[in-house]
């Protein structure tokens, strides 16, 4: 299987690296699943100062990313297979968006900040604009390690295949409750089917207990 090439172009490189630690991105790396490239947009900044942003054209509060430094950025990534922008407007991330995500060649995030980026990008260099909800974040940052979290814990061999099978969201399902020892914790008590060793009761009651998507 090829590598999944992920590309993170942002005003903050370190936020990423802690990150190539723990599961599901160290697991990625170990196995040689992913090839993770972090961008800092300031190498590519229009001047000496590491200008990379600008007040926004017709007014307004804040400053808004300029497109040079960007463009200048995504020149020098070779596989630009799936171009992504970090906008509250864009398409909700979901369990399916995910999904489809992982058999991409090749991933490359754009990671806003301040007020926003300018519309140039996101109408001539951007595939899809994506939101993981109906708030805002102070920057891409973020909502890119949500979605690498949920993408890279698919790829094979990063977690038994039986986990992503059966987690929520892949059959359409949340997952029903779990519990572990102990089997009695002040008084509360794990539910007697789970601890009974019917397998088939077992099993009726996981799905009685998924709660369908509408």
């Amino acid at each position: 299987m090829p590598k999944l090439k992920i590309n993170i172009i942002t005003l903050f490189p370190k936020l990423f690296e802690e990150f190539k630690n723990v599961l599901p991105f160290k697991r990625a790396l170990e196995k040689d699943l992913i090839e993770l490239n972090i961008i800092n947009l300031r190498d590519y900044a229009i001047d000496e100062r590491g200008t990379v942003d600008d007040k926004p054209y017709g007014g307004g509060t804040g400053m808004i990313l300029r497109i040079e430094p960007i463009f200048k950025a995504l020149e020098n990534i070779v596989d630009k297979n799936e171009v992504i922008v970090l906008n509250p407007k864009g398409q909700i991330f979901d369990q399916k968006l995910a999904n489809e995500l992982k058999d991409k060649s090749s991933l490359t995030f754009i990671c806003g900040r301040y007020e926003g980026i300018d519309q140039r990008v996101i109408d001539n260099l951007a595939t899809r604009e994506v939101s993981i909800g109906e708030y805002v974040c102070s920057g891409g940052e973020a909502p890119t390690i949500v979605m690498l979290e949920a993408i890279l814990r698919l790829l094979p061999e990063v977690l038994e295949e039986e986990v992503t099978l059966n987690e929520s969201f892949q059959e359409n399902v949340t997952e029903y409750p779990q519990y572990t020892r102990p089997e009695v914790f002040n008084g509360i008590k794990v539910p007697d089917v789970l601890i009974s060793g019917n397998h088939k009761e077992i099993e009726n009651w996981k799905k009685q207990n998924s709660k369908k998507i509408s």
